[in-house]
C-alpha cells in the first residue's frame, strides 16, 4: 500500500521558518492536486495550501496567504510546503495529500509543527 512520508517539521520560534516535504513510498500515478492539510488540538483538519497538475494552481488559506508557499516536483512525484513568518496559530499537524484523477485520495502520517517562544 502506498504511504506519503513527510518530513520537515519541528519547533520553531514566532517569524522563523519551516519547509515540508512529502514523498510517496513509491510513485502514484494520475495526481490532479496535490495539497497540505493541518489540524491543531481540539479542531477539525483544515485546508492550508493545493497545488494542480500542469498550471501548478495554486489555492492558500487565507491564514497563510502571503507566509506559505506550495510548489510540487512532478518528476519527483513530491510537494513541499514553505512556510515563513510562522505564527503561533501555525501550531498543528501537517497532513500531506495527493488526489488522483479518479478521486482517489491518499494520506501522510502527519508531521508536528509547533510554533513557541
Amino acid at each position: 500500500q502506498v504511504q506519503l512520508v513527510e518530513s520537515g517539521g519541528g519547533s520553531v520560534r514566532p517569524g522563523g521558518s519551516l519547509r515540508l516535504s512529502c514523498v510517496p513510498s513509491r510513485r502514484i500515478w494520475s495526481v490532479y492536486t496535490m495539497g497540505w492539510y493541518r489540524q491543531a488540538p481540539g479542531k477539525e483538519r483544515e485546508l492550508v495550501a493545493t497545488i494542480t497538475e500542469g498550471a501548478g494552481r495554486t489555492t492558500y488559506a487565507d491564514s497563510v496567504l502571503g507566509r506559505f508557499a506550495i510548489s510540487r516536483d512532478n518528476a519527483k512525484n513530491s510537494v513541499y510546503l514553505q512556510m515563513n513568518r510562522l505564527e503561533f496559530e501555525d501550531t498543528a499537524v501537517y497532513y500531506c495529500n495527493f488526489r488522483t484523477y479518479t478521486d482517489v485520495d491518499y494520506w501522510g502520517q502527519g508531521t508536528q509543527v509547533t510554533v513557541s517562544s
